[in-house]
């Protein structure tokens, strides 16, 4: 979705080096991703904190329709996982999105095992989905494996929070092929048949492509091909992101209030004397 609005490979790239491109200026995670211009708010790892915020931002667009008639209506939109759903921050965003009648689309993907626990250990309910009526809200459940479902049902919940001023739950419903991250090993609490099985079966990037075929839009070749190329695109943006330089490191205490407080200052003259006393270089090195 970020790439969808503009997000380019050496955005992707700056932020996964941490290099002085970087728009969060190396103080974030890789994929971590966070483009004001986009209207992308930052990725965050605690699970769950950024639905109750994205509540908070539906209810500010609300407002600012209320105050000038004239504005433009939008909505927020919040991804998750079921994982996430199980925090106190989904279930106080879903009453506050509820209560207060917001425009915003809950995404929940469900890919069935979180990290690295079977929803059968999970919860007891038929999955997301059926806990947005005791909420009061509107929900649809999709094959999150099918790129034309999602589309369709995205646009028709955002066309109903618009019209309603309410929020929609959707829970997509798909499977993650890979680990959780590099230090997860999935064989540890699932079958590695069941992932070669979603690998051939339900891999929505193959669907796609056997759709493109079935209709004469794409060849195996012209796949092949794309495949390829933006394969070469992303190693040419890895290198030039790991070729360039870090964020100074003045740009620690920026960004984090509009004027830096006491405490902060303080902070800041500690670390240029520890660099001044040791002959460290604005970018960390040993000089």
């Amino acid at each position: 979705m970020l790439m969808w609005r503009g997000f380019s490979l050496d955005q992707f790239c700056n932020q996964c080096f941490s290099n002085d491109l970087d728009l969060g200026r190396g103080r974030q995670m890789p994929i971590h991703y966070g483009c004001r211009a986009l209207n992308y708010q930052t990725v965050s790892s605690p699970l769950g904190t950024q639905i109750t915020q994205a509540v908070g931002a539906s209810y500010k667009f609300k407002l600012d329709v209320i105050a000038n008639p004239e504005k433009e209506a939008a909505i927020s939109i919040v991804y998750f996982g079921e994982g996430a759903a199980s925090t106190i921050d989904f279930h106080s965003a879903c009453n506050f999105a509820a209560t207060l009648k917001v425009p915003m689309i809950f995404f929940c993907r469900n890919n069935g095992y979180a990290i690295s626990t079977p929803v059968e250990d999970q919860y007891a309910g038929d999955g997301i989905v059926s806990r947005a009526p005791g909420y009061g809200m509107a929900a649809i459940r999709v094959d999150g494996n099918d790129l034309f479902a999602v589309h369709a049902a995205v646009a028709q919940a955002r066309k109903h929070a618009l019209e309603t001023s309410s929020p929609v739950m959707i829970e997509a419903m798909t499977y993650r092929e890979g680990h959780h991250s590099t230090s997860d090993d999935s064989s540890r609490y699932r079958d590695t048949k069941e992932v070669e099985t979603a690998k051939e079966v339900s891999d929505p990037l193959v669907r796609f492509n056997s759709f493109l075929k079935q209709f004469g839009w794409m060849s195996d070749e012209d796949i092949a091909s794309i495949e390829d190329e933006e394969r070469q695109s992303v190693l040419d943006a890895m290198k030039k992101a790991e070729g360039r330089p870090k964020p100074n490191i003045s740009t620690m205490f920026e960004d984090v209030y509009h004027e830096k407080p006491p405490s902060l200052v303080r902070q800041e003259q500690d670390l240029l004397r520890h660099i001044k006393k040791f002959k460290i270089s604005q970018e960390g090195d040993i000089v």
